[in-house]
């Protein structure tokens, strides 16, 4: 009995495979159309693809044209060629500006870049792409039914230009051994907190920051000693200020005591 459906299914799948090899030889679109839909609905969607491709200019100017088109450009997103989607999706809402698919299609198409977007070690280019795409959508359709994902993707994306900003100010703060990589530690955080005022990062930059500095003094020639205390000094006060009940704080206290010591020595010996 296995062995007898076993037959059935093989010749099923058989008989598709060869009315699809039919159709896709076949001079005739209103079968590609047809057939490209019914395999579309199915969620076959590479398949779909390859007839909608060979029928789109066919199309063009026909009443037919503006549906065609949809699910030509879902076919693409749909097989996570976001590439060619966010290009069709975007030509797709400029020619059917009336259309009831507009939003969807311009949605699809910010969408398409969002998923572009690499994770946050790589170049973000990409990603200010997307939030440029993403926000411009959410202008134009302020009311739209998708105006919730979209403000939730470009959340996402900021954070990941956040986290890429803050980690390259890490990674300066981690590796320092001279006065110029503190000096630039200290100079991204600093960028990094004029940026991003609103960070979730925006502690853990200002103690890093005051770490550099901190780093950056204590370490430092004695001509420019007393400069880089009070300046190291400024920025624990600017911290504890706004933090005062932070992690850090018992770390940056006992390093606030440091340069205090250090202040008093130097003054003596000055």
């Amino acid at each position: 009995m296995k062995k007898f459906f076993y037959i059935i299914i093989t010749l099923t799948i058989f008989s598709s495979c060869s009315e699809y090899q039919k159709v896709l030889k076949n001079e005739e679109i209103a079968p590609k159309f047809k057939m490209g839909e019914d395999l579309y609905n199915q969620g076959k969607y590479a398949k779909a693809n390859r007839l909608f491709a060979q029928i789109v200019p066919n199309y063009r100017g026909k009443p037919q044209a503006e549906k065609l088109m949809y699910l030509y450009c879902n076919t693409f997103y749909k097989m996570q060629d976001y590439y060619t989607a966010a290009y069709q999706f975007e030509r797709f809402a400029s020619s059917y500006p009336k259309s009831e698919k507009v939003e969807e299609a311009a949605f699809l198409s910010a969408k398409s870049y969002y998923m572009l977007s690499p994770i946050y070690s790589k170049d973000q280019k990409e990603t200010v792409e997307a939030i440029e795409k993403l926000q411009a959508f959410i202008d134009l359709f302020p009311e739209t039914e998708y105006n919730v994902e979209a403000n939730k993707l470009v959340k996402e994306l900021d954070f990941k230009l956040e986290k890429k900003a803050f980690e390259i100010a890490m990674q300066y703060n981690k590796i320092a051994f001279s006065s110029t990589e503190l000096e630039a530690a200290i100079k991204s955080f600093d960028n990094f907190i004029f940026d991003f005022p609103g960070s979730s990062l925006r502690e853990d930059a200002l103690f890093y920051r005051f770490d550099s500095a901190y780093k950056l003094a204590i370490n430092s020639v004695e001509y420019k000693k007393t400069t880089r205390l009070k300046t190291a000094k400024e920025y624990y006060q600017a911290f504890k200020k706004k933090y005062p009940n932070s992690m850090h704080i018992e770390a940056l206290d006992n390093m606030a005591l440091e340069i205090d010591e250090s202040l008093k020595n130097h003054s003596t010996k000055s």
